[in-house]
């Protein structure tokens, strides 16, 4: 089933100032709200994927001091990358991003694209994440949706609905986009629908895309993060005492082992284990290079 809705200039106005309404008196403050810088934001976009917005507040104002533009994040080793990390997990973000910053370096001057086709060429970076790039950091009225956007239209345009696709909102959110300021539409539209998530049951459970996430107590992913943690404080580490130090069966960190080095986080030589502690050699610095600033 297919619902083509067609809103009219009056619904649009309602819309938005139920929207607006709320963030006037209830919108939150983030650190990444407060600059424009693209390098910044795009440190949040992908700290906020699959991470909740409370982890990242307190990370993301650490981390930006560490690594403040992107050739500081591009020349730190991924030891130092992963480290600054820690707390946030699903760590091939941290991965992805630094070689974005090195690509971002490379390619556009150490400036952080405007253009999706560009920003979809970095690691990590898909269609949703360089949309959200776009309009935070340069204010373009793009199109895009993420969970709590999809709570607000799923609530608004397709109660009674179950399984509703993206296909089927994007048109509304293009026909309500607020076109001289998406960059301030789009906040207010997030913190609506963190609103509507904790007093009307979670709407997005309608959606298509909607799943639960499973677990973390004694998943995969709780076994690479303690590998992770005990090889980021020590040096490299035989791989037999690394195994016997965790409170995990030896083939559970076999298994978890194997897939952070085929994430590219840790290094196996010989029968020892490590995270990279090389700096990547960067170009020196030039004079025009250094003076420019992201928009």
């Amino acid at each position: 089933m297919t619902t083509d809705i067609k809103l009219d200039s009056s619904r649009i106005q309602t819309f938005r100032q139920i929207v607006d309404d709320h963030y006037r008196l209830q919108g939150r403050r983030l650190p990444w709200r407060e600059t424009t810088d693209p390098y910044h934001i795009l440190v949040s976009e992908i700290m906020l994927q699959q991470t909740q917005v409370q982890r990242v507040r307190d990370k993301f104002t650490e981390f930006i001091e560490r690594f403040p533009d992107v050739r500081a994040l591009s020349g730190a080793s991924l030891h130092d990358v992963l480290a600054s990390w820690q707390g946030l997990g699903y760590n091939r973000r941290a991965r992805s991003l630094k070689e974005s910053a090195e690509l971002i370096l490379e390619r556009h001057q150490g400036k952080v694209p405007d253009e999706e086709a560009a920003l979809v060429e970095l690691p990590g970076i898909g269609t949703a994440t360089a949309r959200a790039v776009q309009a935070f950091a340069f204010n373009k009225p793009v199109v895009f949706i993420e969970t709590n956007i999809r709570t607000v239209y799923l609530f608004h345009f397709f109660k009674g609905r179950e399984r509703v696709p993206d296909r089927e909102l994007e048109p509304l959110v293009e026909q309500t986009l607020d076109r001289e300021t998406p960059r301030r539409w789009y906040n207010a539209l997030m913190d609506y629908g963190v609103s509507l998530k904790q007093n009307q049951g979670n709407p997005s459970r309608a959606s298509y895309h909607y799943t639960k996430q499973s677990p973390f107590e004694g998943s995969v992913r709780q076994v690479r993060g303690a590998i992770l943690r005990r090889l980021l404080n020590s040096e490299p580490l035989p791989y037999r005492q690394l195994a016997e130090e965790l409170p995990f069966e030896a083939g559970r960190v076999d298994e978890a082992l194997r897939g952070l080095e085929a994430d590219g986080l840790v290094t196996r030589r010989g029968s020892r284990v490590s995270v990279d502690r090389a700096r990547p050699v960067c170009e020196p610095e030039t004079p025009s290079r250094s003076k420019e600033k992201n928009r």
